[in-house]
Formats: C-alpha cells, structure tokens, sequence
C-alpha cells in the first residue's frame, strides 16, 4: 500500500459469540501482510487480539503491539510479535498507537474498542491528525453504531461533512483499498498542527 506503511488496529480481547468475528480479524491480518502494510495493535495474545496479530505474522507480515506495564505483569502480552513496546498507562498506549500507524480500523470489539475508535475520529474532526479512520463490518456488527451516528447527524450533533469522513466496509481488501484512495476533511475549528 502506498503512503500507508502501517495500520492500527482496535479490537476486541474476547473473540465473541460469533466465527465471523475471529474469520474476519484472521483474513484482516493476512490481508495487511500481503500488501506488506505492518500491524499496529494493543499487543493481546488473546480474544480477536491475538487474532488479527497470529495471522499477520504467519503470513510474514510486521506485527508491533503497544501495551501497557500492568497488562504485561498479567501476562496478556502476545509472545511472537514483531516488537512489543511497554508503556506506563492506557493514555501513552493510544498514543503511541496513533503515532505508529498511518490509519485506524476497528474490528467487533467492547468498550475499549469503541473508546479507541472514537478517540481517533474526533483527533481527526479536530485536525489532530488527519489519518483515516475505518470499520470493517463484521456481519452487520457494526450497524446500530452507524443507525446512531446517522441519528447524530440528522439531531445536528455531528456535521454531514465529518460523519461521511467515516469509511465502512465489509471485506478488508475493500477497506484496504478505500484507505489508500481517502482524502482529509478540513478541521472543524481551523487547522492545529498534527499531532501523532
């Protein structure tokens, strides 16, 4: 892929109720190793983590993970990545997940899932960053999220302009595809200086 090295990736440490999930994440990470676009992700062995970062690497692709001390002493941490690089809280971990990645995807996956995914979106409405974001909708998983951010944008809370900046797919070449072809929105209050 060119101009995205990397892509962060938010998902869940469980695997769910469905084999679609972890099918996805699997196919996720085989597609990022052959357009030899690296894996930036939270550094789980387990759930749809260890997933996405098992299938990556077995198919010769990078897989670095970002994880915080205390969650290393729990012994989550996924022992055959590419790089794991220890950080002291969840704040510096989203950090530098964003700092390292070129664009965010977010996979099926809980609150933390959904705290990272709009933490990204909102840097990028705010000019913070000015990276793609997207989800790969894993067997309509993500379809009450968008039927609520529609009903933000039509209540007047998000603007037209920012909730199309949104890209949804079903199938990670597409979504793949769609990052490399993605154009920033201007910020929503001027233009600060990027960030990560």
């Amino acid at each position: 892929m060119s101009g995205i090295e990397r892509v962060t990736v938010f998902l869940g440490s469980a695997t769910g109720v469905r084999p679609d999930y972890a099918e996805a994440a699997t196919a996720f990470g085989r597609a990022l190793a052959a357009r030899g676009t690296g894996l930036v992700y939270g550094g789980g062995r387990v759930g749809l983590m260890g997933t996405v970062a098992d299938a990556a690497s077995e198919a010769g692709g990078e897989a670095i993970g970002v994880m915080p001390q205390d969650l290393v002493d729990a012994e989550i941490s996924h022992p055959g990545l590419t790089a794991l690089e220890i950080v002291p809280d969840m704040h510096a971990r989203k950090l530098r997940m964003a700092e390292l990645g070129d664009a965010f995807v977010a996979l099926p996956g809980g609150a933390g899932t959904l705290e990272e995914l709009f933490e990204a979106w909102t840097w990028l409405q705010l000019g913070i960053h000015r990276k793609p974001v997207a989800l790969l909708d894993v067997a309509g998983f993500w379809r009450p999220l968008l039927d609520a951010l529609d009903h933000m944008t039509a209540e007047g809370f998000v603007r037209s302009a920012f909730r199309d900046t949104l890209i949804v797919a079903d199938d990670a070449g597409a979504l793949l595809d769609a990052l490399e072809t993605w154009e920033p929105p201007a910020p929503k209050w001027g233009s600060p200086a990027p960030r990560p």
